[in-house]
């Protein structure tokens, strides 16, 4: 089981990638879209990520995007909840 600092990076990584994707993490979660239980699975997911740091800069140059790079663990639950701009 990952540490709590790295959970703690991670889940800050999945919230900053749903913000760029256009993907409302709370509203999915009001919606019944996901459980707070899965959205804790995104962020062990994402623990799991070969290029987190890349995965920062990629954000950081980032503002707004159609679609996470195509390493990320969390690329296709991010593409279902995404609501089109």
């Amino acid at each position: 089981m990952p540490g709590k600092k790295t959970l703690q990076d991670h889940e800050i990584l999945v919230s900053r990638m749903a913000e760029t994707v256009g993907v409302d993490l709370d509203e999915a979660e009001l919606r019944g879209a996901i459980t707070p239980e899965f959205r804790d699975e995104m962020v062990l997911a994402c623990t799991g990520c070969a290029d987190a740091n890349g995965c920062d800069r990629w954000l950081g140059e980032n503002a707004k995007a159609d679609a996470t790079p195509s390493y990320c663990r969390n690329a296709d639950v991010f593409a279902a909840l995404r609501v089109p701009r």
